[in-house]
Formats: structure tokens, C-alpha cells, sequence
């Protein structure tokens, strides 16, 4: 008795139907996204993840490459030759999307060296901060980098050395 009963819809008039309506919805969601701002969708899809401005703001860009500039003499921000940092330098900040992250370090307590600190504050911070401080402004004084691409941080207790990474930072529009 129900082996009988026709079924009262062919099956692929519901599937054109299906995809009819598929296309509709494609054609309303181009329509509707017309004006859309690239930067408001990037904060919508971000805070739908719970990522923050903040967390955002604070990441470090992806190291690329990196450069180290020894040869400070113990207690000294005096630097060595700069010409072959200076050129590395120009040639990796061509492209407007990096930014160089300038390390300045000290060496070792006891690394078979003089002490390794700031003569006027005992600080090894302060004279790590200080290298980096000097190959920067020397950079920036040759025109190898925008000072505004540039970061300077201090890593003490390392070596006598300044270290350069180049951060892929991404489109900064």
C-alpha cells in the first residue's frame, strides 16, 4: 500500500531550488559588502577570536634576518667600523614593510674581560641601551632606515655586541 504512493516532488527540482537559493545569498552578500571597510572587518574578525587592540599593538614582527655588530671595547659604546652594518642595513630596509629591532647587549660578568659595564654608572643596561642607542643614530645618520622604523632594546650579560633583526612588520597602512 505505501510502495504505491508517487512521490508528489522530483528530487532535483528541490536541489535546483537549493541552489537557486544558494545564489540569491551569494548575490545579497556581495551586494551588502560593496562598502565594506578592510580595517573594521579586520577588528570584527579579530575580537570574534578575542584578540585585542592591545595584543595586537605589543607583538613583536616576524624576524627575517639578522645582523651582529662586535668588536665594542669593554666598558665602551664606541663602535667599530659601521660600514658593512650600514650597508646590510640599506639594502634589507628597501622594502617599506620592515623594521629593525636594534639589541644592544653587554658581556659577561667574568667572560675574561674587563668589566663590561658604564663607567659612569656601573650599569650594564645602560651601556647596553647606549650600543644600541649609537648604531642606531649612526643608521639614521647615514640614511640607511627611517628612525621611525626603527627598535631599540638592551639585553645585558650576553656579549660585547649590538644585534640587528629585521622584522617583517606587514603593510602598516
Amino acid at each position: 500500500m505505501w510502495d504505491d504512493i508517487a512521490p508528489a516532488r522530483s528530487a532535483w527540482i528541490i536541489t535546483l531550488a537549493d541552489l537557486g537559493l544558494l545564489l540569491v545569498g551569494f548575490f545579497v552578500f556581495l551586494q551588502a559588502n560593496q562598502t565594506l571597510d578592510r580595517d573594521e572587518l579586520v577588528r570584527a574578525l579579530r575580537g570574534g577570536f578575542g584578540v585585542t587592540e592591545e595584543q595586537v599593538a605589543r607583538e613583536a614582527p616576524m624576524t627575517v634576518a639578522t645582523a651582529r655588530l662586535d668588536g665594542f671595547a669593554p666598558g665602551s659604546a664606541v663602535m667599530p667600523d659601521p660600514s658593512a652594518i650600514v650597508a646590510w642595513a640599506r639594502d634589507v630596509a628597501r622594502d617599506s614593510r620592515t623594521q629593525i629591532i636594534i639589541t644592544g647587549s653587554t658581556a659577561a660578568p667574568g667572560a675574561g674581560r674587563g668589566a663590561d659595564i658604564d663607567p659612569a654608572t656601573g650599569s650594564a643596561a645602560i651601556l647596553a641601551a647606549d650600543r644600541a642607542r649609537t648604531v642606531a643614530a649612526t643608521l639614521v645618520h647615514r640614511g640607511a632606515i627611517d628612525p621611525r622604523r626603527i627598535t631599540i632594546a638592551s639585553a645585558p650579560g650576553g656579549r660585547a655586541a649590538v644585534t640587528l633583526s629585521v622584522g617583517f612588520a606587514g603593510d602598516t597602512r
